[in-house]
């Protein structure tokens, strides 16, 4: 039986160089991936494609993408390399999707294999390596190779940190995990665990049926949710009695879950206000039935298409930040009992509100999206205190997008301390060098190259923990983030710019969005997404290589938006690496699907380091 043809294509290879002496020169040959190895052939015309060149595909231990700023010579320019026995093969795709294929069919045909550690990320040239600059072509490779595109397991815990947890809780193991030490503890697909600890962010303390208790990596379990214990499901409220209630409350954005017509099913019941054709607003509530999808093995629950998530806790959490194509995004739990979402939220503020007593400003020092910003102390800590014009938005509002802000917490995110409710203002940590905006056209003609990529490794960090919280941030550029003392890029102003209004933000269609930085989606249909961050991410990369210039500086808002159905793209700053800007170009792919993730791009970013 023949072995199965996976790929077949034609693309360009380079001499493999297996002497420092031979020539280099690049050859466009016919590629046929098999299910048993890798095969290039030469096509002349009129004669038999002749075998140049074959690889076995056990012999393989490391396929990745090049990253290099050297001149490619040949007509296709995207290069990657398959790595065997003691050789490299350098082959060149058309573009960045052919590449892209022909890497993840190549990986996955080899994920059993004996694969490297590290890799080398850039090219072998002249008897040396670029990434490294180690003179031997056998040397260790110098960037963690992760074949998967996922970093290896975290690090066991220490197990003078574990204690029990009040309340039992329970996991479901989303794969089978074998211990690589004696304190860890096998994972059986599908069984349920018992948690014993969840204090360590990357591994918890587990019991299983048997009553063995160990460690296991988180992203190998999946908490399993009583819906029941959360106070926006009301199990026995019929249709009509959610809708008068949610009328009742009154409240935009008020909503209820409860049990479907449908056995096993829920629905999410909504309340707003609606315009109607004569320009007033009308009271509405709408009922979406939470869908379900089989993914494999794997269910997933959604509102709306393309927004799946493991469990409707989940769900829930993502569309209280997020409308996402629903009426409304879920702002005010309405229940029938009588601590409502209101109170609670009033209950919550006393853990961040401050006191205006408290706080002193000192002077002002810019001016935001909101109002004026001021050099303030609180407690004796340096802060920066944004206020908020009046008439902005709602204290109501204001209250809820500061309880977004404040349960987010990373290195790579400005922290809020908390907000004054009388005047609004939020109480920020204090960032010396202030917007990246206006640090970047301050440091024209004095930063690296390295420093322009730490600052994009930065932002990354700091958007993939965003991105794994099911969190948009909208608004991703260089004016909303800040610069530390020792040149730390935070991202800033997350979770507040829905409410921003200017020119800037102004499409010609009359929509809020920031257009220069928008996604082709947002533009057309205000659908938000982490992929439309990704767009946003990419256009702040080419601010930094750019060193802050501002994103189409010579076209107007509604030129820009011609330009993007045209097709067209911004251009690679001089500044920028051609392996950045392959990413850039990645993350401006028309369909989202086809853009990588912030996990991906952080990973394809520190191999550039």
């Amino acid at each position: 039986m023949y072995p199965r043809v996976i790929l077949k294509e034609t693309l360009y290879k380079k001499s493999q160089q297996k002497r420092r002496t031979s020539p280099c020169n690049y050859k466009e040959r016919i590629f046929v991936l098999n299910t048993q190895e890798l095969t290039y052939f030469e096509n002349r015309p009129g004669k038999k494609l002749t075998q140049k060149g074959c690889i076995e595909l056990s012999h393989i231990k490391c396929v990745e993408i090049v990253r290099s700023d050297v001149p490619i010579p040949c007509e296709y320019k995207y290069p990657f390399q398959v790595a065997h026995d003691s050789y490299y093969l350098y082959v060149f795709a058309p573009n960045n999707d052919c590449r892209l294929k022909w890497v993840r069919a190549l990986k996955e045909a080899t994920q059993n294999n004996n694969l490297f550690m590290k890799y080398h990320p850039d090219f072998w040239v002249e008897g040396k390596w670029r990434c490294c600059h180690q003179s031997e072509k056998q040397a260790a490779g110098c960037c963690e190779y992760y074949p998967n595109g996922a970093k290896p397991l975290p690090p066991t815990p220490d197990p003078s940190r574990r204690s029990s947890d009040s309340e039992e809780r329970i996991v479901v193991a989303l794969k089978n995990f074998t211990p690589d030490e004696e304190s860890d503890l096998p994972l059986h697909k599908d069984e349920e665990y018992f948690i014993v600890d969840s204090s360590e962010p990357n591994w918890w303390t587990v019991r299983d049926k048997n009553g063995h208790v160990g460690s296991v990596p988180c992203i190998y379990i999946a908490e399993k949710v009583d819906i029941k214990k959360f106070e926006w499901y009301d199990k026995d409220i019929t249709r009509t009695e959610a809708e008068n209630l949610l009328l009742e409350e009154n409240k935009d954005g008020g909503f209820i879950v409860r049990d479907s017509k449908h056995a096993g099913g829920y629905t999410v019941s909504i309340f707003a206000r609606v315009s109607g054709s004569d320009g007033n607003k009308y009271p509405q509530v709408k009922h979406y039935q939470v869908r379900v999808k089989k993914d494999g093995e794997v269910t997933k629950y959604y509102l709306a298409e393309k927004y799946l998530f493991s469990n409707i806790p989940e769900l829930i959490r993502y569309h209280q930040h997020n409308a996402a194509g629903l009426i409304s995004r879920l702002r005010h739990c309405v229940s029938r009992n009588a601590q409502n979402s209101s109170k609670t939220n009033e209950l919550n503020s006393e853990k961040w509100e401050i006191h205006s007593d408290e706080l002193t400003l000192s002077e002002e020092v810019g001016s935001g999206q909101f109002g004026l910003v001021w050099r303030g102390f609180w407690n004796k800590r340096q802060v920066a205190v944004k206020t908020v014009r009046e008439g902005f938005m709602s204290e109501e509002e204001f209250k809820e997008e500061a309880d977004v802000m404040m349960q987010l917490s990373h290195s790579k995110l400005v922290q809020l301390f908390g907000v004054v409710a009388q005047p609004l203002y939020l109480v920020f940590e204090f960032m010396e060098n202030g917007c990246l905006t206006d640090f970047l056209r301050a440091k024209k003609g004095k930063l690296s190259q390295e420093d322009m990529l730490k600052m994009c490794l930065d932002v990354s960090e700091g958007m993939v923990y965003l991105e794994g919280s099911n969190f948009i941030h909208r608004d991703l550029a260089a004016r909303n983030c800040l610069v530390s003392e020792d040149h730390v890029v935070k991202i800033s102003d997350f979770g507040m710019t829905r409410f921003v209004l200017d020119d800037q933000y102004t499409s010609s269609y009359g929509s809020k969005f920031p257009v220069k930085w928008s996604a082709p989606e947002v533009i057309r249909f205000s659908k938000y997404s982490s992929k439309s961050d990704v767009w946003s991410f990419g256009v702040l990369m080419w601010e930094v290589y750019s060193e802050g210039r501002t994103p189409h500086d010579k076209r107007s808002n509604a030129e820009v938006v011609e330009d993007l159905n045209k097709g067209l793209r911004l251009q690679r700053p001089r500044l920028c690496p051609q392996s950045v800007y392959e990413l850039m170009e990645w993350s401006w792919k028309e369909k989202p699907d086809d853009r990588p993730s912030f996990a991906l791009l952080l990973h394809q970013l520190s191999c550039l380091e």
